[in-house]
């Protein structure tokens, strides 16, 4: 079987692992929590991090940092995974969508412009599959209107924005370390921010909002969403690899370009644009209506030959449990809805070899040929 992802530990990793079994510092009290959060904040320009349970966490935390609740609408991507939006739900606070550009699959200022009310307090942006949003003129719409931007740059570790790291926008930004992200802990996450007031609140929220005085008398409801050591030591192992995992992402990347780019079935995301190289988290394919085969006849027929696959994200005014809640009816988001029926990506891991990278892209071209 190729799978989808398959992660990369060539590191320090085992070393980090042992020293904290050795020292008996496995909870979220050890050391290399604090380490590993000051590393990946350094790597992406921000005064802090704090370290959390997952990107889902993450997001909950940034969303209640800013006191975000019942009235406030957060425009959001309908393109995008379904923890964006449930982080709104749940503070209380009504998602607005946005529909995504058809080239890069980001969401853009013109279309989160037309969504802002006298009720809009923040704007959710995730970059997308590879590329970032176009961010310039996002923070000028923010600035215009007093928003507050929430970054979800769960899968751009590493990218950047016109030099910028991506992660360094707005108010709080957020990060992912689930297994396919270029920085893994296997599960985990992190809130970063440039302020201290922001940074502090998100310490809180994350430990059950205790207080130093006493500490089992609570005045805020926050969670136990604590990283533990073992997860920031293997955290810290990968930050210390980046940049030879962004080249090598990016020659994956231009390895399925080389081998599947003549073939006019597919849609893909373009290798650049004018303020960011493509990073290639992952390899996305996105089945045109005239191709003679599909997503769901491709995606079975590479099955069979044991190439593991994954369906684009579905959009969130079409998820079920949203429509249940009356949120988004009547909406229509064409592109999005285009690409969430007929996009897929392909094996895309740090553990692919060139030789899996041939057999995957040999596979394709017979079975749309």
């Amino acid at each position: 079987m190729i799978p989808v992802n398959t992660p990369s530990f060539k590191g320090r990793e085992a070393e980090y692992l042992a020293e904290c079994i050795e020292s008996g510092w496995v909870s979220s009290e050890g050391p290399f929590v604090r380490r590993f959060e000051k590393a990946f904040a350094a790597r992406v320009s921000r005064a802090d991090g704090v370290a959390v349970a997952n990107g889902t966490c993450a997001l909950d935390v940034a969303v209640k940092a800013l006191q975000l609740g019942e009235g406030d609408e957060v425009i959001i991507p309908t393109f995008t995974i379904i923890s964006c939006a449930s982080a709104v739900v749940r503070a209380g606070a009504t998602p607005v969508v946005v529909d995504c550009d058809p080239v890069t699959w980001n969401m853009t200022a013109e279309a989160v412009e037309q969504r802002i009310t006298p009720r809009t307090k923040a704007i959710m942006v995730v970059h997308i599959y590879g590329l970032p949003v176009d961010m310039d003129p996002i923070l000028e719409l923010a600035k215009r209107h007093g928003l507050k931007i929430i970054e979800d740059a769960a899968e751009m570790h590493g990218q950047t924005y016109k030099g910028r790291p991506c992660g360094s926008f707005g108010d709080i930004s957020i990060f992912s370390f689930y297994p396919n992200k270029h920085v893994t802990t296997g599960e985990g996450g992190m809130v970063l921010s440039d302020d201290p007031e922001l940074l502090e609140r998100s310490r809180s929220l994350r430990n059950l909002c205790f207080i130093e005085e006493q500490r089992f008398v609570h005045y805020e409801l926050g969670w136990n969403y604590r990283m533990s050591n073992l997860q920031a030591a293997l955290g810290l192992a990968q930050v210390e690899q980046l940049d030879d995992v962004v080249s090598r992402k990016r020659a994956i990347g231009a390895a399925y370009e080389e081998r599947l780019g003549d073939l006019e079935c597919f849609e893909r995301a373009p290798r650049s644009t004018n303020y960011a190289e493509n990073i290639y988290w992952v390899f996305a394919l996105v089945v045109r209506p005239s191709a003679k085969k599909t997503r769901a006849e491709i995606v079975s027929a590479l099955s069979s030959r044991k190439i593991g696959t994954r369906p684009f994200f579905w959009p969130m005014h079409r998820q079920p449990v949203f429509q249940k809640m009356g949120l988004f009816a009547g909406e229509h988001h064409p592109v999005s809805e285009y690409i969430g029926a007929n996009g897929f990506y392909l094996p895309s891991g740090l553990g692919l070899s060139d030789a899996d990278i041939d057999e995957v892209a040999q596979a394709v071209r017979e079975i749309v040929q």
